[in-house]
């Protein structure tokens, strides 16, 4: 627990710029509030905001039950006191906070009252999220005198996803074994589980699910009264932070443990199943999330086995949750998973809008789908899938991945928080001009009951939790950019690094510009104008360039010695473009209008084609593997002259994660420019090594 990178974006430090009993005293010295000691968000932040300020100032704030003649900080509920009445705040009443919102305001003493700083949360867990805002400002040295915020998450549901097995093990995790089990049995009392709710809830995070959605065995009997128990137990920690819990589940959980002959969605004895199963889960955990599923797909049992449809097996489950409020999220990650590699007009691309568009309108209120950012899985670089927000009557939310799987596996710095502001700025024009992503998961286009971001998770047991120091800024950046979607990627990154690494400008400069250069880095790497599965099959690491080529996934680039690229065109291809709307699907379809860093991803091009920047495809490929393999020693190099301005733990730690990746990106240049030379014949206008 030493290790600096336990703390995460938490560690407390004085700001530099002055003593904070001078900067913060006259406010800090004294917390009124009547929720020290109790259960539950309030009184978690209650006693984050005691850390903290101890912390900042070195002795612990006086506890009040009431304001008196000095100043303080004032925490509660909106409308607890008359200090943190709508008054008082400045809110008239139709500004009245919402449950998860919060109000930090400097309130000058009226009529030889005290100054007093006010913390008013809509509710409890609105009171934690500001109390962690608070704490954000203290340790990036803001002055306190003239606070005036008020702040309510845009997306009602923000939500991690754990691939977590019970064996211990975590499906595309790269940073050591599951914190929440071992050997199957729930790790319940971990102190490690209680400090990772504590990371979620400082931003934003209001739900997790605690297992893989790959659901077998051992994980189906999570939902029985084996580990009920322990799953109350993890559920109580959550509930301390404002935290829903929710578990992946087989659909197939009543055949799978022997209880009834079928999983057929309409067969009475399986919808008894699922309901006395939900009421057993709500007897130990009231306010049970719901259940997240993985159906038919890639082997996983469905409805599909007895010809039934999606909404079928969704509206099963959900009506066994809807008597408790529970919700259930289902995966469209469904498609052909057996696929023919001579067929160049099945397009796995195209599989999640064929398959759930036909069914808008069918699925129940508590059905929320949760759709991939891109119609493959987690690429680099893919568009927006065309089926969020093309079932204006069904809930969705879009899921995003946290996890470097495609991107570096954790041992390469890849910031995504680029990546993701790109999707949620892209207008669909399913609702006119301006139905952006954003818009859609906020339910600002259509009146979603539900919707908003799910990610799957990228800690593990590893000392620093992400297994690469610099990947825990994905993990925050990803909660900060759900609650608020119009913050930058810059200024996120720079936030975190403040808190994580302090404001030495060098050490600042230094890791924002690695951070905002990491995905482009990568891109130039690995995938080529959008082509993307390059990679060493089932293990997604390292290139392999026809590793997938003959394989039965659906992941193909084509190159041959003409030309490479997938041609997804309406007019000569499989017709995916047709699947956007018409405003949309014409860019990609015209050769001339679609963008250059998809253009692979939609046509099949000659390795002579010029690009908008003038050169061609293939001169392109090698060039920007040159590039990447560059700018990661000029990283190396940048890194090696902070030692002495970052602590040796982390110094050391992240030298030894880059010189792994100038090893690899020396190894994705060298494969990648030599098959393309190979393939192709046309040698490097810039006559460099090619093998």
């Amino acid at each position: 627990m030493k290790n600096k990178g336990y703390q995460a974006w938490l560690g407390y430090r004085i700001p530099a710029e002055q003593p904070a009993t001078a900067r913060y005293g006259h406010y800090l010295g004294r917390l009124v509030t009547s929720l020290e000691g109790r259960q539950g968000p309030g009184g978690t932040a209650c006693a984050e905001l005691l850390e903290g300020i101890e912390a900042s100032l070195g002795r612990r704030p006086q506890i009040l039950g009431e304001l008196d003649a000095n100043p303080a900080l004032v925490i509660g509920v909106l409308g607890e006191t008359a200090e943190l009445g709508p008054d008082a705040l400045g809110m008239k009443t139709p500004e009245v906070l919402p449950p998860e919102g919060y109000r930090i305001l400097t309130v000058r003493g009226q009529s030889g009252g005290p100054d007093y700083i006010a913390l008013a949360g809509g509710s409890e867990s609105g009171l934690l999220y500001g109390a962690f805002h608070f704490l954000r400002l203290l340790r990036t040295g803001a002055g306190l005198e003239t606070l005036d915020i008020r702040e309510a998450p845009r997306n009602r549901l923000r939500m991690i996803n754990q691939w977590d097995n019970m064996d211990g093990s975590v499906e595309r995790g790269y940073a050591g074994r599951s914190i929440f089990y071992k050997d199957g049995q729930v790790l319940a009392g971990s102190q490690r589980i209680r400090d990772y709710a504590r990371l979620l809830a400082s931003v934003g995070i209001n739900g997790i699910s605690i297992n893989n959605v790959n659901v077998h065995r051992t994980e189906t009997l999570l939902l029985t009264e084996l580990y009920l128990p322990d799953v109350a137990r993890v559920a109580a920690v959550f509930r301390d932070y404002g935290i829903r819990l929710y578990l992946s589940v087989n659909y197939a959980g009543p055949l799978e443990l022997g209880d009834t002959d079928t999983a057929d969605p309409l067969d009475p004895s399986v919808r008894s199943w699922w309901q006395a199963k939900a009421a057993e889960v709500y007897r130990y955990v009231p306010d049970f999330g719901g259940f997240l599923v993985k159906a038919d797909s890639e082997n996983r049992p469905g409805p599909f086995t007895y010809g039934r449809d999606h909404a079928d097996g969704a509206n099963m489950l959900a009506g066994a949750l809807e008597p408790y409020g529970g919700i259930v999220l289902w995966r469209c990650f469904v498609y052909n998973c057996h696929q023919d590699w001579r067929d160049r007009m099945t397009d796995r691309a195209r599989a999640a809008y064929d398959h759930f568009k036909p069914l808008d309108g069918r699925f129940k209120d508590n059905v929320i789908l949760q759709i991939k950012n891109g119609p493959m899985d987690f690429q680099v670089r893919e568009p927006v899938s065309p089926l969020f927000g093309a079932m204006a009557h069904t809930n969705q939310v879009m899921e995003f991945q946290i996890t470097q799987e495609y991107t570096g596996q954790q041992k390469h710095v890849c910031y995504l928080v680029p990546q993701w502001k790109q999707v949620l700025d892209f207008d669909t024009r399913l609702a006119g001009e301006g139905s952006t992503v954003k818009r859609i998961a906020a339910g600002e286009v259509y009146p979603y009951a539900y919707s908003g971001f799910a990610a799957v998770s990228n800690i593990g047991d590893d000392a620093n939790w992400t297994g690469h120091h610099l990947a825990q800024a994905n993990l925050y950046g990803y909660g900060r950019l759900i609650w608020n979607p119009e913050l930058e990627a810059e200024e996120i990154a720079d936030e975190w690094t403040r808190l994580t690494f302090g404001p030495e400008p060098a050490v600042l400069d230094t890791v924002k510009g690695f951070l905002m250069e990491s995905w482009p880095i990568y891109e130039k790497l690995t995938s080529p104008l959008g082509v993307g599965w390059m990679v060493t099959p089932h293990y997604h690491y390292g290139p392999d360039v026809d590793g997938y080529e003959y394989s039965k996934w659906g992941t193909y680039h084509f190159s041959d010695c003409r030309g490479m690229g997938v041609d997804r065109t309406v007019a000569t291809g499989t017709g995916y473009t047709g699947q956007y709307t018409p405003e949309v699907g014409a860019v990609y379809e015209d050769l001339e209008t679609c963008p250059d860093e998809l253009l692979l991803f939609f046509h099949h091009v000659p390795y002579t084609h010029r690009l908008k920047s003038g050169k061609t495809v293939i001169q392109h490929i090698y060039d920007t593997h040159f590039e990447g393999v560059e700018l990661v020693e000029k990283w190396r190099s940048a890194w090696l002259a902070l030692e002495g301005k970052v602590d040796a733990e982390r110094f050391s730690e992240v030298r030894e994660r880059l010189d792994v990746q100038l090893e690899s990106a020396c190894q994705w240049r060298d494969v990648i420019n030599t098959y393309f030379y190979r393939k192709s014949g046309i040698p490097d206008a810039g006559s460099r090594t090619i093998y």
